[in-house]
């Protein structure tokens, strides 16, 4: 008796093993479809990035959804942006744009750690966010590819980006793409667009004054895109332009 019992266990336990196998395999396979579509991805950024070391690109993602943002007002609306090279843009601005948003821009290899310790603390402090403290690096991969959303997986894949970048591009190049992409205005984007909307002048002409007063509007430039220079964006000018003097640039 005890053996027939047995017998039946033994039968009705074995379609219980075969569906923990079924399953077992079907995870595996999702799992690996789920790699290889994450490198897929990471392939592609990093392609845009090699790219990237000798081309000039077309348009970002920020770009492209602040012109749809635009577009929701006026139909016809456009962007203001031309490219120029590295030697075209002033030092002084180069100097002042790592003076406000990267002072160690030269020495880190894509994240400032002490940095964004730094911001954290201050921001624990006012009780919001008051500081960034995003590299250069980071700020350009977040343009280049990513939506404004804040969430953990975006702010992965930015990290990824931001070794792609320092890991592919040179410094020099770094800051050129970051200088010729990033928004100065409303509609307007990189340096040679906004110094001519801001000053009349080419980017290669702008005075230690007016690159200080650029990178000081940097974080918030649809504010203060026509609208009055406020106590604490003058405070922000002027230790930019103490700073900007010990600034080294690539």
């Amino acid at each position: 008796m005890w053996e027939r019992t047995l017998g039946r266990d033994t039968v009705r336990s074995r379609p219980k093993v075969r569906s923990h196998n079924f399953f077992r395999r079907w995870l595996q396979r999702g799992l690996l479809l789920l790699l290889a579509l994450f490198l897929l991805v990471q392939g592609w950024y990093l392609a845009h990035i090699l790219a990237w070391r000798w081309l000039e690109p077309s348009t970002t993602a920020f770009m492209g959804a602040r012109l749809a943002e635009l577009r929701e007002d006026n139909p016809k609306a456009g962007l203001r942006q031309q490219w120029v090279d590295y030697p075209r843009i002033s030092n002084n601005l180069k100097r002042a744009v790592i003076a406000a948003e990267d002072a160690k821009f030269l020495e880190h290899e894509g994240f400032d750690w002490e940095g964004m310790q730094n911001a954290l603390e201050k921001n624990l402090r006012k009780g919001r966010v008051v500081a960034g403290g995003s590299t250069i690096s980071q700020q350009l991969a977040k343009n280049l590819f990513l939506s404004g959303e804040k969430s953990i997986i975006r702010k992965g894949q930015e990290a990824l980006i931001t070794l792609m970048i320092e890991g592919v591009l040179p410094k020099r190049r770094i800051l050129e793409l970051y200088l010729n992409l990033i928004e100065w205005g409303d509609g307007v984007f990189g340096a040679e667009a906004a110094a001519r909307h801001y000053f009349g002048v080419p980017a290669a002409q702008l005075t230690p004054s007016q690159a200080a007063w650029m990178a000081g509007i940097a974080p918030s430039p649809r504010h203060y895109d026509g609208g009055p220079a406020t106590a604490a964006l003058q405070r922000r000018i002027e230790r930019i332009q103490r700073d900007m003097s010990a600034v080294r640039v690539p």
